[in-house]
């Protein structure tokens, strides 16, 4: 495993274009692991619908930015109190989804440290039943990321105030705010510690595991192309808030693999706009299956014929085709 060194930057457009240049770019037989630390920001999962998630004038008034990733799940805060972690692997179809696999070396440190944590939920390490790290994936060819946040020191007030969080989330996990249910790794610990030992052990704890780790650090060349990335990508409005569309029908359900939130314009009883918001993580591009359902008449015999050939938990998870149909349709 190689260790890449972001040379401490904290601007999450340029770290989270650095984690996509390493997954498209670095040597596909190697793996790979970055730390980043990114100063106040809400970083939106690829499938929602930004505007819908934040709080626009806080975060106008705070100069917090707003950077859209590449994988799936839910918009979490980060701030320099929060150490992310990115494993950069191959996969073998098997490891997508599999977040027991990435996480327990992670949990095996904080473990070390004297921390008790534990993988619980879809994707979320806990410690006391509180939540310290949310994680995610996201796949191209054979290669895939595998990344999480570590709440080390975060400002927990900010949270509430940067997010808007929707009540169907806070009711599907039976507590009545997201503040009762998330701490600090530091508020476990024996003794206190800052957030450079922190990181220092945690990869010393990673590098014992691995006997061929290595440092990268990236070359002139290397640096440029994730600048050009950022700039072509993560600096744009359209990557990071993309265009609402219009809509008559809006269908919301959460299921065990997530929230799924569809906007769909009918015209003249054909489907003429359709889009599909959540947390969910899946393989395929969503966009395929919203660019699927253009034309096709609102009608759920014509619905179903056109997905019959698709197998729908490619691009939200374990989740059938009728659940999904039901849910275009307007069955609960």
């Amino acid at each position: 495993m190689i260790f890449i060194d972001n040379e401490g930057g904290t601007d999450p457009k340029l770290n989270l274009a650095l984690e996509e240049y390493a997954l498209r770019n670095f040597d596909a037989s190697t793996d790979y692991l970055l730390f980043y630390i990114n100063a106040p920001s809400i970083i939106i999962g690829r499938n929602q619908n930004t505007i819908e998630e934040i709080n626009q004038e806080y975060i106008d008034k705070n100069g917090i930015k707003v950077v859209r990733r590449i994988s799936g799940g839910g918009a979490v805060y980060h701030d320099l109190g929060n150490l992310n972690f990115s494993f950069i692997t191959n996969h073998d179809g098997k490891s997508i989804s599999n977040f027991k696999k990435f996480t327990e070396p992670v949990i095996r440190v904080l473990n070390e440290l004297g921390v008790t944590a534990e993988l619980k939920g879809r994707n979320d390490i806990l410690v006391d039943e509180k939540k310290i790290s949310g994680t995610a994936q996201f796949s191209t060819g054979k290669r895939m990321i595998s990344h999480g946040t570590l709440l080390f020191n975060t400002d927990m007030s900010e949270v509430g105030k940067a997010l808007h969080v929707k009540m169907s989330k806070i009711q599907s996990k039976g507590h009545k705010s997201v503040r009762s249910r998330v701490a600090n790794i530091s508020e476990f610990l024996k003794e206190p510690i800052t957030m450079d030992h922190f990181k220092k052990q945690l990869l010393t704890g990673l590098y014992e595991a691995k006997e061929d780790f290595e440092i990268h650090k990236l070359t002139e060349a290397e640096w440029k192309a994730v600048h050009e990335l950022k700039e072509t990508k993560y600096d744009l409005w359209d990557w990071n808030f993309g265009n609402s569309p219009k809509f008559n029908i809006q269908r919301n359900k959460r299921f065990p693999i997530g929230e799924i939130d569809l906007r769909i314009f009918v015209e003249k009883g054909h489907i003429s706009d359709f889009k599909i918001y959540g947390d969910f993580f899946g393989r395929q591009p969503i966009a395929d299956l919203e660019k699927r359902l253009i034309g096709v008449p609102y009608d759920k015999n014509e619905i179903t014929n056109k997905l019959c050939q698709i197998t729908i938990s490619d691009y939200f998870g374990k989740l059938e085709n009728s659940e999904f149909i039901d849910l275009v349709y307007g069955n609960d």
